[in-house]
């Protein structure tokens, strides 16, 4: 049955002429006669080039894509989000210029209590709005207790250890923390707190709400005259910063801050605002460790500290030795000679 079939698709394949090619596949005996090759379009398919295709991938499972190129993926690639705290300063107090060193009888201190008057009653609508949510908070004894906060946050991290950093994240906010600690941690702290220079004072009182509405953030800006020690340390024990017996007058205003809403919350220390005329800070002495040179023993003579060594007469004797042997080997001699002194000769005639 299959030579019938066979013979008749060769004489199909005779009388049409596209086809003349294929009698030379199945009768290789038979010459084949010229073909013509046409461009026949085909169904247009979608080409995704390889650049295209790691991006798509990288979109869909980042990790497997940059595991796959040799890359370590990082271990957190998101940032996190803390609703516990606000990033920032909610209508940041501006501290008069000269605070601290005017008089409230010159002209400069009465411009200071104006201005301060003037922002009272911002502050006092944010106060009845925090005595909402805790009906003990109360101006004067606000900014007794803020500074004990302050004192409490400062000796433990001068004392930084694993229990006074459990106790440092309760009293400070997640954003002040990484601000304290950081470049601390192979480095010594010596700090004290001496006296107040005047009593503490709550000049600011803001609030805000944060992501939705009801969700409220109390901040509250204390002013503190005091005198204080600090001295730091680097990992050597060298002074980078400071003096432990010298004392000085600070003067700061430190932001508090607290999540209205939670009842669990309490009062942390969130930041501390610089004023723009606040006098610049004390360079950092850096230290590194220098190692010993190592001087090279035949380059001692170039070192006017080292004395010019002298040969001894026992090396004088073995360089003589050998220089006698070499000459005597090759027939040269190879000891300087020094130059013969020429007399003049006088004839007379």
């Amino acid at each position: 049955m299959a030579a019938p079939t066979f013979f008749s698709a060769i004489v199909r394949t005779r009388r049409c002429p596209h086809f003349q090619g294929l009698q030379a596949v199945l009768r290789p005996h038979i010459p084949a006669a010229p073909t013509t090759c046409m461009v026949v379009r085909t169904k247009k398919r979608m080409f995704i080039p390889k650049q295209a295709r790691r991006e798509k991938q990288f979109q869909e499972d980042p990790v497997a894509a940059m595991k796959s190129q040799g890359i370590i993926p990082d271990e957190k690639l998101d940032r996190q989000v803390n609703i516990s705290c606000t990033p920032e300063v909610m209508d940041p107090y501006i501290p008069p210029e000269g605070d601290g060193r005017q008089s409230v009888l010159s002209k400069e201190g009465a411009v200071q209590r104006l201005s301060s008057a003037k922002a009272l009653a911002t502050s006092q609508l944010s106060i009845r709005k925090i005595k909402e949510f805790d009906k003990e908070f109360s101006t004067k004894t606000f900014a007794g207790t803020a500074q004990e906060i302050y004192k409490e946050a400062n000796s433990c991290l001068a004392n930084f250890n694993t229990r006074n950093r459990h106790r440092l994240h309760q009293l400070v906010t997640e954003k002040c923390y990484p601000d304290m600690v950081r470049g601390f941690k192979f480095r010594t702290i010596r700090w004290t707190f001496q006296e107040s220079v005047e009593p503490p004072k709550v000049v600011h009182v803001r609030h805000n709400d944060l992501i939705s509405k009801g969700n409220v953030y109390g901040q509250v800006t204390v002013r503190m005259h005091t005198r204080q020690t600090l001295a730091i340390y680097d990992r050597f024990g060298r002074l980078e910063f400071g003096d432990e017996n010298l004392v000085k007058d600070v003067l700061e205003y430190v932001v508090f801050e607290r999540h209205l809403v939670n009842p669990y919350s309490s009062w942390r220390m969130h930041t501390k605002i610089v004023p723009s005329w606040a006098p610049p800070k004390e360079p950092v002495i850096r230290t590194m460790f220098i190692p010993k040179s190592q001087k090279n023993p035949w380059d001692r003579a170039w070192d006017s500290e080292d004395p010019v060594p002298t040969p001894s007469e026992e090396a004088v004797r073995e360089f003589e030795e050998l220089n006698a042997e070499l000459n005597r080997k090759t027939g040269y001699n190879y000891a300087p000679t020094e130059p013969k002194e020429t007399k003049e000769v006088t004839t007379t005639t």
